[in-house]
């Protein structure tokens, strides 16, 4: 996938507040941070076991985090959320006993993730000979778009429940409208011939035609 939890995060500060019940839950328990490291003491599940790994987010105290690093089963580097992921980590402050959550909308970036290869004109499995989404070059690029179709996403499931008019009903259809606006920009740089080097461009705003 081009885009990631903490993708999701720099975008939307409060997603994992007050929609976080979408989500899919990975990791509770309790634990200290000491120096921007995030270690457990009490959990349901380890980080290797619950597959949390860099990108991720961690509620601490109920204040999101992202995950710069794992250093182990119990333990994991945190920040501050940055302005790319090539800054350098914030480090939060201190906490010891604090409450530790980590809740993923995987589900949601997956989802639009098969949208925008198809958009693309690309395979979402790897199939023999077909160019995939592993041909594009410049996936950093498409995370943004990504994003936006997830949080598209996210407040459409927390909006239905609230009805048409509420405050995530219409957080819903900002982000759609959001998407949409992006994927008349963004472009991806194909590699079509697997020599390593982008030779085509494919942007979302086009239709593909396919020989039967």
């Amino acid at each position: 996938m081009f885009a990631h939890d903490r993708d999701l995060l720099a975008i939307e500060p409060n997603v994992f507040h007050e929609v976080s019940w979408i989500g899919q839950r990975l990791v509770k328990g309790t634990g200290d941070l000491d120096d921007g490291v995030l270690t457990l003491a009490t959990f349901d599940r380890d980080f290797v076991v619950a597959g949390v790994d860099v990108g991720h987010v961690v509620v601490v105290n109920n204040v999101a985090y992202e995950i710069v690093e794992r250093v182990s089963a119990t333990e994991v580097a945190v920040s501050r959320c940055r302005a790319s992921v090539d800054a350098a980590a914030v480090w939060p402050a201190d906490a010891a006993g604090a409450s530790v959550e980590v809740r993923t909308f995987g589900p949601q970036v997956g989802m639009t993730h098969d949208l925008v290869l198809r958009l693309l004109g690309l395979e979402s499995a790897e199939i023999p000979g077909a160019v995939g989404a592993g041909a594009v070059v410049n996936g950093a690029a498409l995370s943004r778009v990504e994003a936006l179709g997830a949080l598209h996403l996210v407040y459409a499931a927390a909006g239905s429940l609230s009805g048409p008019g509420s405050a995530l009903w219409e957080r819903a259809e900002m982000y759609r409208r959001r998407f949409a606006a992006e994927r008349q920009t963004a472009a991806a740089r194909v590699d079509t011939d697997g020599d390593g080097v982008a030779d085509a461009t494919r942007r979302m705003n086009v239709v593909w035609l396919v020989r039967g």
